[in-house]
C-alpha cells in the first residue's frame, strides 16, 4: 500500500472520479442511469455551497478508488456523514485499496465528529456486506430506501398543485 496516495479532490480529477462513478453503475447493473458531468461534478464540489467531498486514492498518478459523501443531519442522533460511493477500479479490486478509503472516510467522520457514519449496499453485494458486518458496522434491514426521481417529483408536484 506504499504505492497508494490518499488525498481529497482536486477540480482536475473529475474526470477520472466521472469514469470511477461509471463503472461503478456498470457494477451494479445501470450504466445507463449516471447523467451528472465531469462539469457538474466539479461544481457541485467546487462551487460557493459544495454539495460533497471525496477522497481519491492515487496509484502512480492514476486515480484508482474514490469515496464519496457528504453531510446529513439526523433528528435523533445530529450530525452525520452519509458515503455515496466507495469504488475502486476492478484491476485494482482486493489490493487493500477499499479498505484504505474506508478508513480514511470513517477517520474523517471522527474529526468532524460527527455521531454517526451511514451508507447503503445492495442487498446483492453479499462481500461488502460481510466486510462492513466484520469491520462493526450495523447492517440494516429493517429500513427500506426510499427515492423519486426529477420526473417523479414533477409529476407528483403538478398533481398536488391542482388540487389546491
Amino acid at each position: 500500500m506504499k504505492s497508494i496516495k490518499l488525498r481529497f479532490v482536486t477540480p482536475k480529477d473529475m474526470e477520472a472520479v466521472l469514469g470511477l462513478i461509471q463503472e461503478l453503475a456498470a457494477f451494479e447493473k445501470e450504466p445507463e442511469a449516471v447523467v451528472v458531468s465531469a462539469k457538474d461534478l466539479e461544481r457541485d464540489a467546487f462551487g460557493e455551497q459544495p454539495k460533497f467531498s471525496c477522497i481519491v486514492a492515487e496509484k502512480k498518478g492514476v486515480i484508482v478508488g474514490m469515496a464519496l459523501f457528504y453531510p446529513r443531519y439526523s433528528t435523533w442522533k445530529g450530525p452525520t456523514l452519509h458515503l455515496e460511493d466507495l469504488i475502486v477500479t476492478q484491476s485494482e479490486r482486493g489490493t487493500g485499496i477499499g479498505k484504505a478509503l474506508y478508513t480514511a472516510f470513517i477517520a474523517e467522520g471522527k474529526k468532524q465528529e460527527v455521531e454517526r457514519i451511514e451508507w447503503v449496499v445492495l442487498d446483492w453485494n453479499s462481500h461488502a456486506i460481510e466486510f462492513y458486518k466484520k469491520s462493526g458496522a450495523n447492517v440494516l434491514t429493517d429500513w427500506q430506501t426510499v427515492q423519486m426521481d426529477k420526473a417523479a417529483i414533477g409529476r407528483y408536484l403538478a398533481t398536488e398543485n391542482e388540487n389546491i
